[in-house]
């Protein structure tokens, strides 16, 4: 089954995913189509199979390749239709256990007293460290979140645990269920209803994408409401009427309110998406294009390339937050967060800056 290759204009709208009962659940998809899945360009760490918004995911495989560090195991699992790497995180009563000041036999005499809490945590601490320590051709479970370390596509592990299947019980039970939750979930895209609500709600998906269409098509830098108005104009014209002709008309929102309550709507949508942002927030609004706003892009620059100088950030560079809190101060204090991260995806695109984390980055 081959994921779907979505345009982003066709991305639903971040404020929509929870409608979407995939978007809360651990998606049992196939290890080939978690790494084809589309990420999503509202919001990094979110992925798309068929339109519906999944980050978290549950796999079944065998370890084809396995390395251990201090504090967490890493896993290749292999499926049948592709291998993924597993970062699986040691608990700390793993690490206890591995500890060598923890071993030993001083509470071995607690044995003649019938129930020793000491020999019970011993042997359960022996049974998880069992559990967790695989050798390669063993079989993992993992669930956890979906996320992309130096473009590749990994599983962060939530929760990881050997499965005993000596006569494939399990395995079978998996092979079952899993092609029966693509044809009844995972292969029907995600769509809204076009019910009453869902008119509104498909009404606003489709207006955020015309605009986004137009500042994409014409490279527009800034914009006033008015300049895109009328591109939505055909959205209210086609949404249908609810009254009969031998009704009563009933009192509403002319079609102008109408208009300008989709378009305050949508360019709602767009901020909080980080796509566009007020530079100064005046009577006059003004909405600068995040992408094309090369006065943001260089401030945002110049201030990693000049902090991570600093001795506080020489180690692991700028975090997030302070890069905001510096935009704030010396470009605009109406820079959204969302804004930062769309420049900073696309800084690191470019080559321009490098991550040393989820959250810091650096120059070259």
């Amino acid at each position: 089954m081959q994921a779907a290759a979505m345009d982003p204009a066709e991305e639903p709208p971040s404020m929509l995913w929870g409608l979407d009962p995939v978007f809360s659940a651990f998606a049992r998809l196939y290890i080939r189509d978690i790494l084809q899945m589309t990420e999503s360009i509202q919001v990094p760490g979110v992925y798309f199979y068929n339109l519906h918004p999944i980050y978290k995911v549950d796999v079944l495989g065998t370890v084809v390749y396995k390395r251990e560090r201090d504090d967490f195991f890493c896993y290749g699992v292999d499926d049948g239709t592709g291998v993924i790497n597993c970062l699986c995180w040691k608990s700390d009563l793993l690490k206890e256990a591995e500890d060598p000041s923890q071993a030993g036999g001083k509470h071995s005499d607690g044995a003649q007293a019938g129930f020793n809490p000491a020999a019970e945590l011993k042997k359960l601490r022996q049974m998880q460290q069992k559990s967790c320590h695989l050798e390669i051709g063993e079989l993992l479970r993992v669930r956890g979140s979906v996320k992309t370390s130096r473009q590749q596509r990994e599983i962060k592990a939530s929760t990881y645990y050997k499965v005993n299947d000596p006569v494939m019980a399990a395995q079978i039970v998996w092979m079952m269920e899993v092609p029966q939750l693509y044809r009844q979930c995972y292969d029907k895209p995600f769509q809204l209803k076009a019910d009453g609500a869902g008119n509104s709600v498909s009404s606003l998906s489709k207006a955020t994408n015309i605009i986004k269409d137009f500042l994409k098509e014409k490279c527009v830098t800034r914009f006033r409401p008015y300049d895109v108005q009328d591109l939505l104009q055909p959205l209210i014209c086609s949404q249908p009427q609810t009254a009969s002709a031998d009704q009563e008309p009933v009192a509403g929102p002319s079609a102008c309110q109408q208009l300008r309550q989709l378009l305050k709507e949508a360019l709602q949508v767009l901020h909080d998406e980080g796509v566009v942002y007020r530079r100064v927030k005046s009577q006059e609004e003004v909405y600068h294009v995040t992408a094309q706003d090369k006065d943001l892009l260089m401030a945002i620059k110049d201030i990693i390339r000049e902090d991570s100088k600093r001795e506080k950030f020489a180690e692991k560079g700028c975090h997030v937050l302070h890069i905001l809190s510096a935009v704030r101060q010396r470009h605009s204090l109406n820079v959204s967060r969302a804004a930062l991260e769309l420049v900073l995806k696309s800084l690191e695109c470019n080559s321009d800056i490098i991550s040393t984390s989820d959250s810091h980055y650096t120059v070259f």
